[in-house]
């Protein structure tokens, strides 16, 4: 039902947020995505179990048999673009910063991922980078930019989120610019609270300026949480009520960024 009602408020695309891509219903979202005449885009998030920076070769290889399953969910939906934590196991935390066995872990299995994605379609996966409390590995543009370079497949780029900059970037057209139109993949366009987007802190008038400055023209996709939804609610540590409902968080966002982004 989420499907035609993202279509109904006016978006022109939706996320995917595969949780287990080994259960995900790929072929009723498929039929529905056809059906209603909307694009999307897919994200993840690795697991403890499926952590591409492990020490345990098994948990690793773990993390690439999932993420060629999120490739082929999304060559199968027809959507571009596979963002999120999938470079990482979300959540695990060395309590200790990056090393460069951990770097070279990752850039080992994200290859293997990337190089699959180019032989079975044409999806681009963005790595996106996220506060310290959530990992130690991508934090910043900066960082996730040598990332892509390293992998060096010329399909991997960055995604950024505003919820994640606000806390770890010095600018966010800064961040941007480091990026550029080569390495900018996807964007969540998010408010500095996870409330509604043009309520609180983010600089969007900034961050959209620059978006134009370099090219941008992937998708911007709100990330808010619908308080019902308690699992991930619980997950991401929403706390309060932003909005009674999910279906607000995404009307007046909406409305807000359209309006911002018409002043540019």
């Amino acid at each position: 039902w989420i499907i035609p009602k993202a279509k109904e408020l006016g978006f022109e695309v939706i996320d995917f947020a595969i949780s287990n891509p080994f259960t995900f219903p790929v072929k009723q979202v498929k039929a529905e995505l056809e059906r209603v005449g909307i694009d999307c885009v897919c994200t993840t998030t690795l697991t403890p179990e499926t952590n591409p920076i492990s020490p345990d070769p098994e948990i690793r290889a773990a993390g690439v048999k999932a993420m060629k399953k999120c490739v082929d969910i999304c060559n199968e939906l027809g959507a571009p673009i596979l963002g999120g934590v999938n470079y990482a196991g979300w959540g695990y935390l060395t309590k200790k910063p990056r090393t460069q066995e951990e770097w070279d872990y990752g850039v080992a299995c994200m290859r293997e991922v990337a190089e699959y994605a180019k032989e079975t379609g044409d999806v681009t996966i963005c790595v996106e980078c996220v506060n310290r409390f959530e990992t130690h590995f991508l934090n910043i543009a900066e960082d996730a930019v040598q990332f892509c370079k390293d992998v060096g497949t010329g399909n991997v780029k960055v995604h950024l989120d505003c919820f994640h900059m606000i806390r770890e970037e010095k600018s966010f057209a800064g961040a941007v610019k480091t990026c550029g139109k080569e390495y900018l993949g996807y964007v969540h366009v998010n408010e500095n609270d996870r409330g509604i987007p043009g309520t609180g802190l983010v600089p969007f008038k900034e961050f959209f300026t620059a978006l134009k400055e370099i090219g941008y023209d992937g998708p911007l996709v709100i990330e808010s949480f619908d308080p019902s939804f308690e699992e991930l609610s619980g997950n991401c540590a929403i706390w309060r009520k932003f909005a009674d409902t999910g279906e607000e968080l995404a009307i007046e966002g909406l409305k807000n960024l359209k309006a911002i982004a018409a002043e540019i």
